[in-house]
């Protein structure tokens, strides 16, 4: 039989946070011990309570998600923490993961797809969306980021060029003549690539590199 795993659960949603509750609580091997919608008091409950999983709402009001995953894993290094999100989580992958986190899961996730992300962490395997991988998120750009290099293509490079002068997302679709939708897939992998989950901060990370003289092309 497997080790209890003792979860904490991290939300905006008292209701939704009971439903996991109880969701998780029909599997044998786990053990809901706290739920709380602070990030300070969630923060607090795994530097009490060391839990083997905590499950992260990436939409919270006292701090940000990140913030908050930063500080668990620094008193829990073991836990692992899986973010929960109601956006289109591929942006989000590169940064919380580098922050700590071991998965990433939609809220609107089965009930399956939950316990069987939980059943991977045991055995130390990662679960990702067939649809995130069919939109070529690899290499995960940890390595290149490494090296020095943001990895971007000639045309990934040339969006990020015209953002950072301020032209629209409408015009620069115009002026590669791709569509609007083309521009926000681009975007999609070039956060990725730059390890970041908001325009602002792929903003102020491609401006870094461009004014060091550092390498941007893969």
């Amino acid at each position: 039989m497997n080790q209890v795993w003792r979860v904490v659960i991290v939300g905006s949603q008292p209701t939704s946070m009971l439903g996991t509750k109880l969701i998780l609580e029909e599997e044998r091997d786990l053990t809901v011990l706290g739920m709380t919608s602070s990030g300070t008091e969630g923060v607090r409950m795994v530097a009490e309570l060391l839990p083997e999983l905590v499950l992260l709402d990436y939409q919270l009001q006292d701090q940000t998600s990140e913030a908050i995953l930063e500080q668990m894993k620094q008193l829990s290094p073991n836990t692992h923490v899986v973010v929960m999100t109601d956006n289109d989580g591929l942006p989000l992958l590169q940064s919380l993961v580098n922050r700590g986190a071991s998965g990433l899961l939609s809220k609107q996730a089965s009930t399956f797809q939950l316990i069987h992300m939980i059943a991977g962490l045991r055995e130390g395997v990662a679960s990702l969306p067939l649809e995130w991988v069919k939109q070529g998120i690899w290499p995960l750009t940890a390595s290149a980021m490494n090296e020095g290099g943001l990895q971007l293509s000639e045309t990934e490079a040339f969006i990020m060029e015209r953002i950072v002068q301020g032209i629209t997302y409408d015009k620069i679709a115009s002026e590669i003549q791709v569509s609007r939708r083309s521009i926000d897939n681009y975007l999609r992998k070039i956060y990725v690539k730059l390890g970041v989950s908001t325009r602002a901060q792929a903003i102020e990370k491609y401006a870094l590199y461009t004014r060091q003289g550092r390498q941007i092309y893969a």
